[in-house]
């Protein structure tokens, strides 16, 4: 009677219990779509300081160590030729093992595979990321329009959380517009009147975007009004079915 117990209680866990799914092999992520999508664009159209640099570095760090299970991470820099992003990173977050049951896993082995499949090529990414940079353009509207259509757009990222992190100046400038100030006023406006409004407008499909600003100076000076420049982007992001989660300013300058 004791054998049969622990048998029926056995097959009762086997058949019942959730179960882990189907991962596809080169993304890691489940082959139905990931739980979520986070999405870090850097800018390196310009140099970082150090101390902005070390900024970056624990919260790049701390968004690889606390992405929930099957959630996809995009790592993405400018393509400044392009004026697109381009992606130096992309796989889900395989687990490492914690909330597994000895049961049915091997946690060992889950702990071994997200450290060498997912947390090592991140942390290298990261790194490869805050290089030294130098650009005569900054085309972050159309790196988020790449990242908008490459990650949010579809039916696999239809129901998945998605989450945007921008690590930049914010100061957008391509020859169609530019945010410096003797190219003119940060107006929405003036904004709406360039060829940049119908070229770069993007559907962010509910994505919430968080912006940690680069602090540039001149002379000791901000080379441009943040207050300003921030109302634009909130504005920006909202006319394209974005949400604003927050603006900060990174240590540095």
């Amino acid at each position: 009677m004791l054998a049969i117990s622990c048998g029926g209680a056995l097959a009762y866990f086997y058949l019942f219990a959730e179960r882990r799914p189907a991962l596809d092999t080169q993304s890691l992520c489940p082959v139905t779509g990931p739980k979520g999508i986070t999405v870090v664009l850097v800018d390196t159209s310009d140099d970082l300081p150090e101390t902005t640099r070390h900024d970056v570095l624990g919260l790049l760090n701390e968004i690889v160590t606390t992405l929930p299970p099957l959630h996809k991470l995009d790592i993405r820099v400018l393509d400044i030729a392009g004026q697109r992003s381009r992606s130096i990173f992309s796989r889900c977050n395989p687990g490492d093992g914690a909330g597994l049951s000895e049961w049915t896993d091997n946690l060992r082995l889950a702990r071994l595979r997200w450290i060498e499949s997912f947390r090592k090529p991140a942390t290298e990414a990261i790194k490869n990321s805050v290089g030294p940079a130098r650009a005569n353009a900054s085309p972050i509207m159309g790196a988020i329009q790449d990242v908008a259509i490459d990650e949010f757009s579809g039916t696999a990222a239809q129901d998945a959380k998605k989450t945007l992190y921008v690590i930049s100046d914010m100061i957008e400038s391509t020859k169609d517009y530019s945010q410096y100030p003797r190219a003119g006023d940060l107006s929405y406006l003036r904004y709406k009147k360039s060829p940049s409004y119908l070229k770069y407008q993007t559907d962010l499909h509910g994505a919430t975007v968080f912006v940690h600003l680069v602090n540039r100076q001149a002379n000791g000076k901000s080379i441009i009004d943040d207050a300003q420049l921030m109302k634009f982007w909130a504005e920006w992001i909202s006319d394209n079915r974005g949400r604003v989660g927050a603006i900060k300013r990174l240590q540095g300058a």
